[in-house]
């Protein structure tokens, strides 16, 4: 069941001037692949699958709330595309054909498909595919409050960002409750032999790095698969 409450989960949104051109890069987190619709649909749907009734309570909480994102980035675009003048600026933008306000477009007018949504059934998955998700969210309103026009703007989209940076925690902590934040088995399926092996595939110029990623303590280190192989 669903209520809609006619406020803002967060501060209101004030915008100093409208801008169009702002409003269809704002598209990107409507109707984009790393846009609050694709976060609030993924989560939601995982929730379902998940046995763990913390866990599922937190999918929809967050899921709900990243509803609630999209209502703030759609009250952006309204404002930012509401009542300005027929000018240029306006007529280079989506909205001069498709009309004010926000529509299930990315910000290079690309519809909004279900592809973008990363689910399937397995709540450790799911969980590390959630991080991802709010990975690329925040990069995106990184980028937009590098761009953004005005203070207004700018405060609401730090906000979202953030509420990323929240979110991410949840998963990664949620991860850790179930012993999965860092060991990268899960499922039914036992690895073969080859699990601890590190193949130098990337080799020239200078020297091969070593690190975290190929350690003795972790892994079987093959300086040359070729020589190995033979």
């Amino acid at each position: 069941m669903f209520f809609h409450k006619k406020e803002l989960i967060a501060k209101s949104v004030n915008v100093d001037a409208p801008d169009p051109k702002f409003a269809q890069l704002l598209l990107e987190q409507f109707g984009g692949a790393t846009g609050e619709l694709s976060a609030a649909l993924q989560y939601w749907v995982q929730s379902f699958h998940v046995e763990d009734q913390g866990i599922k309570d937190m999918l929809q909480d967050i899921a709900v709330e990243e509803f609630s994102h999209l209502e703030m980035i759609g009250k952006l675009i309204e404002v930012h595309t509401k009542n300005v003048d027929q000018s240029d600026a306006f007529k280079s933008t989506l909205f001069a054909v498709r009309g004010v306000g926000p529509h299930f477009l990315d910000s290079q007018g690309s519809n909004w498909t279900a592809a973008y949504l990363n689910e399937g059934g397995d709540v450790v998955r799911d969980l590390r595919a959630n991080i991802a998700a709010e990975a690329g969210a925040r990069q995106t309103y990184e980028s937009l409050i590098k761009l953004a026009p005005d203070s207004g703007t700018k405060e609401t989209l730090v906000h979202l960002l953030t509420r990323e940076i929240s979110h991410t925690k949840m998963f990664m902590n949620a991860l850790n409750s179930l012993g999965k934040l860092t060991d990268p088995f899960f499922g039914n399926v036992e690895p073969d032999e080859t699990v601890d092996i590190y193949y130098n595939l990337s080799s020239g110029n200078g020297q091969d790095e070593r690190g975290p990623w190929n350690s003795d303590q972790d892994f079987n280190y093959v300086a040359d698969p070729l020589s190995a192989k033979a």
